[in-house]
């Protein structure tokens, strides 16, 4: 596995190394300020070579969006045929070139970055490069590297400790606010693009909904749990990309929404403001004057006749 995960991991110190090179001069090369943003360039490094996969995630997303009605007829027409289905579901997302779990695409995509990431902030732990894995030894964070990174500290916590392998309190209470911001972001960002991003569906029997409401509740869960055998660095890392991936996902909810979203009905009121037309709030009904008819029941006033003045 180390063999196979070698280029990663050079990748991983390298890049960190590289930043860590440009700040010193500013920062100061022990300093944990110095280390912690080298740490959140590796995010903006590899945020910028995943936009690729982001777009694809927005593309398949506004597919199966448009595929809603197709696919509440394979639902209705066989619902007691779970296996038929599924495999009519398989054959409609085939035929349109789109997958269910595109938006899952990104995080799977930083998965090995993120394995390799806690590899090395763990081998850094280990402060000597006998301690050190054999892939990252060889790699760029190496003697005085190495050592600088060890001593590196955030908010008073190393870098490379975890809240269960320290009993020192500010490691515990450092850890606890980036999990809880880790956790935090997840769930905006999820909500974000639930509440604006997407178009207004009937819940019952939602495919597409359901898995956006699991995604919004279970992963804050998991990220809440699982933190606290992450190292310091790696909850800097996951908490500077779920920034990213809020911002990125605003930019494009806001300039480019999902056809029949909220932010969708919002810019186009906002355009036809400019141009100047007239458009009701959204909930009013717009009423035709020149052909509606009379309410029913409804009491017309009459209307006061002119006098003529006398000649």
């Amino acid at each position: 596995m180390g063999t196979i995960l070698s280029p990663l991991y050079n990748l991983v110190s390298g890049v960190i190394v590289l930043f860590h090179n440009l700040l010193s001069p500013i920062l100061g090369k022990d300093s944990g300020v110095t280390w912690s943003l080298s740490i959140m360039g590796l995010v903006v490094v590899i945020r910028i070579v995943l936009i690729p996969l982001f777009v694809k995630q927005i593309k398949s997303q506004r597919a199966l969006t448009a595929l809603q009605p197709h696919m509440k007829e394979i639902q209705k027409k066989y619902k007691d045929d779970r296996q038929k289905q599924s495999e009519e579901m398989m054959k409609l997302y085939k035929e349109h070139k789109t997958n269910p779990l595109a938006s899952c695409f990104p995080i799977l995509a930083q998965a090995p970055i993120f394995f390799a990431l806690f590899t090395v902030l763990n081998g850094i732990a280990a402060k000597t490069p006998e301690g050190v894995p054999a892939p990252i030894a060889r790699g760029f964070l190496k003697g005085e590297y190495l050592e600088s990174a060890s001593q590196a500290k955030f908010f008073g916590a190393k870098i490379s400790e975890t809240f269960l392998g320290s009993d020192d309190l500010k490691v515990k209470l450092v850890t606890v606010f980036l999990i809880f911001i880790m956790s935090a972001t997840t769930f905006t960002t999820q909500r974000q693009l639930m509440t604006k991003g997407m178009p207004k569906m009937d819940s019952s029997n939602n495919m597409m909904l359901q898995q956006q409401k699991i995604m919004l509740y279970l992963f804050p869960v998991i990220f809440a749990i699982s933190g606290v055998n992450f190292p310091v660095g790696v909850l800097i890392y996951w908490s500077t990309t779920n920034f990213w991936t809020w911002g990125q996902q605003f930019y494009v909810i806001k300039r480019n929404p999902t056809p029949g979203s909220p932010a969708f009905e919002e810019l186009e009121r906002k355009k036809a403001k400019k141009k100047g037309e007239v458009i009701p709030p959204e909930g009013t009904t717009v009423i035709d004057e020149a052909n509606s008819e009379e309410v029913k029941g409804q009491r017309s006033q009459p209307k006061k006749k002119k006098k003529r003045k006398k000649p």
